[in-house]
């Protein structure tokens, strides 16, 4: 691929993505970081592209908040991984989703779904699924955080508590062999574990990139839930880690 041939496509991964890494790039390009990192230079001078530390967006999508911004990293996978719980849940049955990218796509896939009870801490799942198809949606109270619109707390885990639902289903911040599944806040690790503990089925939705990562808090270990979704085969460290509690793999087709 030229030089030229390689702008178009940066530009392109851009659009897909919004923010990608130099790291990332290289990789998707097939060439060094130091090819990269001469490549996005006029890019940059040009104003086509923001340069950030260790990435690069468009001057749009770094202005978006951060949930948007999220949204738009991995779509691919987070879209086929949603498509994959979608086809697992069935007219008329209960689902709990906290808040998250990929439980928001999973929202959007359950649209051709009809009459689901949908109980949430996301005003982006709720807003989604409500008044549509005879569904039910209940919406966990509290201070709506700015960065997801979704309701954390000791308010918001009371009340999700209340239900019994056939499929809870959580996404992860990070996925380590030693500890489980993991987040970075305190408040959502709870209310992801409450939300596990709610579900006939306990499902953990997260893309590849999350594997290895050690988050801050511990959300519970393998045998803390029932399915992993993901769009690529694990390391056989995670692998192992989730055979031995029983819980099942399955990897979305891209």
């Amino acid at each position: 691929m030229n030089h030229s041939k390689r702008h178009s496509e940066i530009l392109r991964l851009l659009e897909d993505e919004g923010t990608i890494t130099i790291a990332d790039l290289a990789d998707k390009l097939g060439v060094s970081l130091e090819t990269v990192r001469r490549d996005v230079k006029p890019l940059a001078s040009d104003g086509a592209i923001l340069k950030m530390h260790g990435a690069i967006g468009l001057p749009s999508a770094v202005g978006e908040a951060p949930f948007e911004r999220r949204m738009r990293e991995n779509a691919e996978a987070k879209r086929a991984i949603a498509k994959a719980v979608a086809a697992t849940i069935h007219d008329g049955e209960s689902v709990m989703l906290d808040t998250g990218t990929t439980t928001s796509y999973l929202a959007r896939e359950l649209l051709g779904h009809r009459r689901l009870t949908v109980v949430t801490n996301s005003s982006d799942i709720a807003r989604t699924l409500a008044t549509v198809n005879g569904n039910k949606v209940y919406m966990a109270g509290g201070e709506l955080r700015s960065d997801s619109g979704a309701a954390f707390g000791v308010s918001a885990i009371e009340f999700v508590s209340r239900f019994a639902v056939t499929h809870a289903v959580i996404s992860a911040g990070a996925l380590d062999a030693a500890n489980g599944v993991m987040d970075y806040d305190l408040e959502e690790a709870e209310f992801a574990r409450m939300v596990l503990s709610r579900g006939q089925r306990s499902v953990v939705v997260t893309d590849h990139t999350k594997f290895g990562r050690q988050g801050l808090v511990q959300v519970c270990g393998f045998s803390g839930f029932t399915e992993l979704f993901t769009d690529r085969q694990p390391a056989d460290d995670l692998t192992g880690a989730l055979s031995d509690a029983g819980a099942k793999l399955s990897i979305a087709a891209g």
